[in-house]
């Protein structure tokens, strides 16, 4: 069967990072460049793919890394479909991170591989991939990105940033902790607690997942469920129990709330009118 498709998205709180997911069978990319990277991963299938004089042959699970003005093309090696997922990140998106994570270079992030074979960080792309899809807090979809492409650049770039120690941060960490319980049901950005603590987000995420023992969009989590238990206590509509504890929608609360709480928010105020009731009846 001939199957072509092509799926694109944009996240515009990543500096409009745009995102690509196709199934190609005889589709072939003509041969071009752009000026921003395209990183991404053979989810199915065998990629070929020519990169200025070379020529790659690139299986189920790994990688590629075209490099701003890369001249390259692309299609399937075989008489079958391949399936990929592409990120395409500005120049300025990998400097940003490179130089949170202490590299002394200000230029371009290079990379002397266009494919990689790398189990884990395939995986985690993929992750990235679908995360970034999803109906997900941004402070999550943030801290990933960050996250997963500090390892991309930690473990194949050319000029391999060299990590700092990290210190132990308890107070500013208690500080931070403090600014996400006082403001959890608003839409809380990476930056946000950067700047509260006058932290780059990379060395932030470090810090408080030592410190905490979870990443910030975690603990923010758990704080908004805490608020939401609160709430089913009470007569709150659901849908407003969402709103006022800042989920996006009535069914990502849900679907949260039972993975933290194991029932779904009907349940668990059912759960708890019942036990007032018996309280109640107890005392006549």
């Amino acid at each position: 069967m001939n199957l072509e498709k092509t799926e694109m998205w944009c996240a515009p709180h990543l500096n409009h990072l745009t995102m690509l997911r196709a199934t190609y069978t005889t589709y072939a990319y003509k041969r071009h460049f752009h000026d921003y990277f395209a990183i991404g991963v053979i989810e199915d299938g065998v990629q070929t793919f020519s990169c200025n004089t070379a020529q790659y042959v690139n299986p189920a699970g790994g990688i590629f890394i075209i490099q701003p003005g890369e001249a390259h093309d692309g299609q399937s090696a075989t008489d079958t479909s391949f399936t990929y997922s592409a990120f395409y990140p500005q120049v300025a998106d990998l400097q940003r991170i490179v130089g949170e994570m202490g590299s002394k270079s200000s230029g371009l992030p290079a990379f002397n591989q266009a494919v990689i074979q790398d189990t884990q960080l395939s995986k985690r792309l993929l992750n990235l991939h679908r995360l970034l899809r999803q109906d997900k807090p941004h402070l999550e979809q943030e801290s990933a990105f960050i996250d997963t492409f500090a390892q991309l650049l930690y473990r194949h770039a050319v000029d391999r940033p060299n990590l700092e120690a990290v210190r132990r941060e308890s107070q500013t960490v208690a500080r931070l902790r403090g600014y996400i319980e006082e403001h959890y049901a608003d839409d809380i950005r990476l930056d946000d607690l950067a700047s509260y603590a006058h932290w780059s987000p990379f060395y932030l995420l470090r810090v408080f997942h030592q410190e905490a023992g979870l990443p910030p969009h975690a603990y923010l989590e758990s704080v908004r469920i805490r608020a939401a238990q609160r709430h089913l206590e009470g007569e709150m509509p659901l849908v407003q129990v969402a709103y006022e504890t800042g989920f996006s929608s009535q069914s990502h609360f849900s679907n949260a709330f039972k993975r933290f709480i194991g029932v779904t928010p009907g349940h668990y105020r059912a759960i708890f009118c019942k036990t007032s009731e018996s309280a109640l009846t107890y005392t006549h």
